[in-house]
């Protein structure tokens, strides 16, 4: 252990419970104990744990420590919606939204700190990156907040590209389907990506997860201009690699589409969406383009959004348009930024 620094409990994996155990002299089975408190039960004090011996809880205290840290602000919206403020232990802030629909309530998880993949119309790629989250960050987003309790479903579309923080994050969604951990069923979590196609695959071989890839434009010369991730992984490349798995039972793989007035909604885009998807059973679910300063971006009147959502469903592919929670409070779709904390 380096000296000074403590071991964060939540975050850990059964065997990294087993080390912190045997180096501390506690009898192994204790991490199973260790695992009830903190998955099960999301105990917020070590002496909370009170089938350990008292002298092992001196111990934990001494050396470890939970790693929760309760949101610094929330902003409520008139719809509902709730953006929950964070501070990293490196002194940024990341942000994660709740959505209450009916019966169904959903937390937007951040994974990073800003994001370096740039896209032209997202309030949190002009951050630029700032780090990497870790597992223990992640999972406090869901564990300190007031909803814990009543959440139905996570997504992953929160600040930062999940798959640019691939090992927090598959360490993460151990935690999370895992019967040692909370055991929730992957079906009720979304990882969404813009196409960082290097970690696609592990994503998909060693979860269960939902999809989600953000597409916005199917020309690559045309999605360059609004997200340089083309530039490293093709669209093509993504649908490639998705073709190869099996989208027809549980596992839904979905396309997020922020339609773009004169930008991305022709007939020409619909033809071409068909033909890139073409194989991969998927549904698309467009976006309104929620304004970002400066941005010289516009979405079109609903109307013509419906029309491309019906045209492309005439053409075989569901589409569906996603409604807009949170704008108020800039918690909508690619709105999250924390400049103002910074």
């Amino acid at each position: 252990m380096m000296k000074n620094k403590k071991h964060r409990l939540y975050g850990a994996s059964p065997d990294e419970l087993k080390a912190i155990c045997e180096e501390l002299g506690l009898p192994r089975f204790a991490h199973k104990q260790m695992l009830k408190w903190l998955y099960g039960r999301f105990v917020s004090d070590i002496d909370a744990m009170t089938d350990i011996a008292k002298s092992a809880r001196e111990s934990l205290k001494e050396h470890c420590e939970l790693g929760l840290a309760a949101p610094l602000k929330v902003s409520v919206s008139a719809d509902g919606t709730k953006k929950y403020l964070f501070r990293t232990s490196e002194g940024e802030y990341i942000e994660s939204a709740l959505i209450p629909d009916g019966e169904r309530m959903t937390l937007c998880v951040s994974s990073q700190a800003g994001c370096r993949m740039g896209c032209k119309f997202c309030a949190t790629g002009r951050m630029g990156f700032r780090h990497q989250l870790s597992a223990t960050e992640i999972i406090n987003q869901i564990i300190s907040i007031p909803e814990r309790d009543k959440l139905t479903n996570l997504v992953f579309m929160g600040m930062g590209e999940p798959l640019d923080n691939i090992d927090n994050l598959m360490r993460t969604l151990d935690i999370l389907t895992s019967e040692w951990g909370m055991a929730w069923s992957p079906t009720r979590i979304t990882v969404s990506t813009s196409g960082v196609a290097k970690s696609l695959p592990r994503l998909l071989d060693e979860s269960k997860v939902h999809i989600a890839v953000s597409l916005h434009n199917p020309f690559p010369e045309e999605r360059k201009e609004i997200m340089p991730i083309e530039n490293a992984y093709s669209i093509k490349e993504v649908c490639d690699i998705l073709r190869r798995y099996d989208f027809t039972h549980q596992r839904r793989v979905s396309f997020e589409y922020i339609v773009l007035e004169g930008m991305n909604c022709s007939p020409r885009h619909i033809k071409e969406l068909s033909r890139l998807l073409d194989g991969i059973k998927c549904r698309i679910n467009l976006i309104r383009f929620h304004k970002i300063p400066d941005s010289p971006f516009f979405s079109p009147d609903i109307e013509r959004i419906m029309e491309f959502r019906d045209t492309l469903t005439r053409r075989g592919i569901q589409t569906t348009l996603r409604a807009s929670r949170g704008e108020d409070i800039e918690a909508a779709c690619g709105l999250l930024s924390t400049a103002e904390k910074r």
